[in-house]
């Protein structure tokens, strides 16, 4: 499944309840995106979240039924330390 960057900027604080990260996950599993782990700035007004997804319009519908912005999404791909290693 596709990956994706998804940059969200909040007027306020973002307080991640077990509450919100329930709803989160019972919208995405809905619409078929999954949340594989976010990074919180330090105001805590912005973050990053990667998301596999099957589209980009897939994230922006699970963010419109959830009432979250997402800003800025970008297909991504991974690299990892360990692809690199000498053996």
């Amino acid at each position: 499944m596709p990956l994706y960057l998804i940059e969200r900027n909040f007027a306020e604080e973002v307080l991640v309840t077990d509450a919100l990260a329930a709803d989160i996950k019972h919208v995405n599993d809905e619409i078929g995106v999954q949340w594989l782990y976010s990074f919180l700035s330090a105001d805590k007004r912005k973050s990053y979240c990667l998301y596999e997804a099957p589209s980009a319009d897939a994230i922006r519908a699970a963010a419109k039924r959830l009432d979250i912005p997402a800003d800025v999404i970008i297909p991504v791909g991974e690299v990892r330390p360990e692809q690199f290693a000498a053996g």
